[in-house]
């Protein structure tokens, strides 16, 4: 099959292949790579599809991919790519009357303007006679000296048939959201986990811990139809965040014109959810409180239920039936959170749905089995996120068969998240 070189985005490196093979599976084009040829310090990477037409379907809603080019030649020198070019004129043909332009770019240094031109003029030999145009050329050409920490070059030459959608990344910034509050993402990485849950037209998808809804608007951005639930209805509302007094989530929707696309949004504890039995979502995308900026909380009480509490009357009315009552609730472990998070996903997805959330990790103490398991769910893609002492992971799961039992899987240990809220503050001092 021909190759491409695929341009990544050089950040949020461990994301990059997973990101790469869920589009792929999304948009049905078949790539073919040797994982082994993958180096996090370069941005990029060979592949093999079938034609151009199916290059740029891939990368079409990528959010680390900055463009796909159709492989030309590649070298430590120019004359090394230039004799790799002159291997296959019958490509030039293509577009010898055709109007072009050249990028030239540069990975690990700068390059001026004249040398930028230099290069340009080195390729005349392709003969092109067609306009030059800087916007809507027919043809890009693009260019790149790589350089890595031996300063010794990687010259990559070919024609870009396609671009991702890092645009989306400015057009959902935070900062330009009419409503946000301390646990929103930001917007790269809901637009990378929309992509992870491959969420599209036709799909139902549900956010547990909605929050703010940023995972609502990046999937229904991509066409999926959305549902959001959380235990504090102020987040929703509005009544608590950053930005009060603009209608809370609804704001965001009006803002980004996902109304029709956004089902509803409920009060409600996940782990006591009001779902009918049995598969109702195609992905689950979520970001499970930490107890870190926000706290995580379960209906129920400290000291245990205290019926006299609830049953109570006020002015004549039922405690729990008056407009303003609270239910009471009560601290959710970390593992509890993420135990409770895969049942409801072993029973609410379809088979073939898929489960996208966040796992915090402690940096020293992380083993790949602090990741929960699932009988029915099977481990798609764990891409870490550092931050010193701890680490988030995004943790990808696809479910592969019918739940047919709800006995709960235990661990056969803690998982270093355990705790996690007072290990953070105590800033992951050893446990004894």
């Amino acid at each position: 099959m021909p190759k491409f070189i695929v341009y990544f985005a050089q950040l949020h490196e461990d994301f990059r292949l997973p990101e790469l093979d869920a589009l792929s599976k999304l948009e049905n084009v078949r790539v073919e790579y040797d994982p082994r040829s993958y180096i996090r310090s370069s941005p990029f990477l060979v592949v093999e599809i079938s034609s151009s037409e199916q290059a740029a379907k891939l990368v079409r809603r990528a959010i680390l991919i900055r463009s796909i080019i159709e492989y030309w030649g590649s070298g430590h020198t120019y004359s090394d790519v230039y004799a790799e070019v002159k291997h296959e004129q019958e490509r030039w043909a293509l577009y010898k009357t055709s109007s072009f332009k050249f990028t030239v770019d540069a990975f690990g240094k700068s390059l001026t303007q004249e040398e930028k031109v230099r290069v340009i003029n080195g390729f005349s030999f392709l003969e092109f006679t067609g306009p030059i145009r800087m916007r809507n050329a027919q043809a890009e050409f693009f260019v790149c000296e790589e350089y890595d920490e031996t300063r010794e070059p990687k010259i990559w030459f070919g024609r870009v048939v396609g671009t991702g959608s890092r645009d989306l990344i400015d057009r959902f910034d935070v900062k330009k959201r009419k409503y946000l509050g301390n646990t929103t993402m930001d917007a790269e990485l809901s637009l990378l986990m929309a992509n992870q849950a491959q969420a599209q037209n036709g799909m139902f998808v549900y956010d547990p811990f909605v929050g703010t809804g940023s995972f609502l608007l990046t999937c229904a951005h991509f066409g999926a139809c959305t549902v959001g639930s959380d235990i504090d209805g102020r987040q929703i509302r509005g009544t608590a965040g950053f930005k009060r007094g603009v209608d809370g989530i609804r704001a965001n929707l009006a803002q980004y014109n996902v109304e029709s696309r956004v089902i509803d949004t409920a009060v409600f504890d996940a782990s006591r959810n009001p779902w009918r039995p049995g598969p109702l979502f195609d992905a689950i995308v979520t970001d499970p409180p930490y107890g870190v900026r926000a706290g995580a909380k379960r209906q129920g009480r400290v000291g245990g239920t205290k019926s006299e509490l609830s049953l109570r009357l006020v002015d004549g009315t039922p405690n729990h039936a008056r407009p303003d009552y609270y239910p009471p609730t009560e601290p959710y472990e970390m593992s509890f959170v993420i135990r409770d998070l895969l049942h409801l996903a072993a029973e609410k997805l379809v088979v073939g749905g898929r489960l996208v959330y966040w796992l915090p990790t402690v940096a020293g103490e992380y083993t790949p089995h602090d990741v929960p398991e699932h009988p029915v769910l099977q481990l798609v893609a764990n891409s870490e996120q550092p931050f010193g002492s701890w680490s988030r992971r995004l943790i990808t799961m696809e479910k592969i068969k019918p739940l047919d039992s709800h006995e709960a899987v235990v661990p056969e240990r803690d998982p270093a998240h355990k705790n996690f809220r007072d290990r953070y503050f105590n800033k992951f001092e050893p446990v004894a």
